[in-house]
């Protein structure tokens, strides 16, 4: 279960990624959760994913 709040669900999905995850697709695919959600819960934060980065900035 991932956070409902876009804050939480933000610190949540960059700690997955710094710590366990190489890339944000394996991680959805992983956790069995919607990149398209994800995105748009951070989406309207004003937060994006950088595949460089391997976060969302």
């Amino acid at each position: 279960m991932i956070p409902k709040d876009p804050v939480m669900l933000l610190s949540f999905v960059n700690l997955k990624l710094r710590d366990y995850y190489s890339s944000f697709d394996s991680m959805c695919e992983d956790m069995d959760i919607a990149r398209e959600e994800v995105e748009e819960k951070l989406a309207s934060i004003d937060y994006h994913y950088d595949g460089e980065k391997n976060q969302f900035v």
